[in-house]
């Protein structure tokens, strides 16, 4: 694709969240269902398969351009920034670990948008990482899964979960275990609608429930020991920074509503845009939206080009996208006065989504975990080198020598 065309899907997307999509959320926000028409016109006008690579049926575009085009989407309604983020990542998880039969079957048709695939790594008792208690057992050709996941996004419609799992009596990363596991009514699965949610209305989201499910083992996804390989870097780390990136885009919209508010309410005879404090509200959420892009931009570059960084950063850029979207939504609410709290305007919804990013792929103290366990890594490595280094008076000794 030449800049020219990056350029001109850009602007496509950007006229269609402006037009039809604002469409869509007011029949989401109305409903609390996601019309089975918004699924279909996404995967239509191919905005279901824009980063995965052609040979997989997308556009290839690379990450840190398809960034871009996640910021736009995300200043549309949070269930179509929700179906455009997740299914234009999840085959990053797949592809890698994917045998022949499961990349025709299940990973290319998931990229076209005719077979949805659920992330499925949060657990109600365990912190979404090596704690993770659901378990398998395996016999002959099965697997036999006990245990429970929550929070999953399109747990309910999905035709597949990709969930990840630890064999009995393992713990720790060694032992994990990641499947392709259908959701057909298996015997031992409960799936419980659980999609009540404060924003990001008309997305479903599941309770999974698993008794001694029988799982074939031609749905395991790569060797045993390598479930949280798959899910943590094949999706997360990817993830994270588009969810960083789709808060920059939330917090873009909410802005946008602020300035248009403040052109046009009037008080006591002066435009709101007049009051020297809402020019420091603008002004401030200006700046805070424009370094958090910045950030995201560079963790998608270090992604990208595989930098040993691209950890610390994507967390990093998640963390000050959260914290950022908090601090400009509330302030572009506050602009609208009492208005901003009616569900009629816009920016009351925009200020509901806004909480998603919160504990998306993972809280920001997990994201900070993350970039301290970088920091100090990076710390006593650089002692370590600088402990092996000779000192000017050994290199004179050794010189005299």
């Amino acid at each position: 694709m030449t800049e020219d065309e990056f350029q001109e899907l850009k602007a496509e997307i950007t006229a269609w969240v402006e037009g039809p999509g604002e469409e869509f959320a007011e029949r989401i926000e109305a409903t609390g269902v996601v019309p089975p028409d918004l699924f279909e016109t996404l995967r239509e006008r191919g905005y279901l398969s824009l980063a995965a690579p052609e040979r997989l049926g997308g556009r290839g575009i690379p990450f840190s351009r398809y960034l871009e085009l996640m910021e736009v989407f995300s200043r549309s309604h949070g269930s179509v920034r929700m179906l455009v983020h997740v299914i234009n990542g999840t085959w990053r998880a797949m592809e890698p670990y994917a045998t022949p039969e499961q990349l025709e079957r299940i990973v290319k048709p998931s990229v076209a948008g005719e077979v949805l695939v659920a992330f499925t790594l949060t657990e109600a008792t365990a912190g979404t990482g090596a704690d993770i208690r659901t378990t398998v057992r395996r016999e002959g050709d099965t697997y036999y899964m006990t245990g429970e996941k929550h929070l999953i996004t399109f747990g309910v419609k999905c035709d597949y979960w990709l969930i990840t799992a630890r064999l009995e009596g393992t713990s720790g990363n060694e032992g994990t275990v990641e499947f392709l596991m259908p959701n057909s009514g298996l015997p031992g699965v409960e799936v419980i609608d659980d999609s009540d949610t404060m924003g990001i209305r008309g997305t479903d989201h599941a309770i999974l429930r698993f008794q001694d499910a029988p799982v074939p083992a031609s749905a395991r996804l790569g060797e045993e020991g390598q479930g949280l390989e798959v899910a943590l870097g094949g999706f997360l780390l990817p993830s994270r920074i588009s969810v960083a990136m789709s808060c920059v885009g939330l917090a873009e919209r909410a802005q946008q509503l602020a300035v248009e508010y403040a052109l046009k309410r009037e008080t006591f005879g002066k435009r709101l845009a007049e009051r020297p404090v809402i020019q420091q509200y603008l002004a401030e959420n200006y700046a805070d939206i424009a370094a958090a892009r910045a950030l995201v931009l560079e963790a998608g570059r270090a992604y990208e080009e595989g930098r040993p960084d691209a950890a610390a950063l994507s967390s990093a850029s998640k963390m000050v996208a959260v914290d950022m979207i908090g601090r400009v939504t509330d302030k572009a609410l506050q602009v609208h006065g009492g208005q901003g709290y009616w569900h009629r305007n816009a920016i009351e919804r925009v200020y509901r989504d806004a909480r998603a990013p919160r504990f998306e792929e993972g809280t920001n103290e997990i994201q900070k975990t993350v970039v301290a366990r970088h920091v100090l890594t990076e710390a006593v490595a650089a002692r370590a080198a600088a402990s092996t280094q000779p000192t000017d008076t050994q290199e004179k000794a050794e010189d005299r020598a």
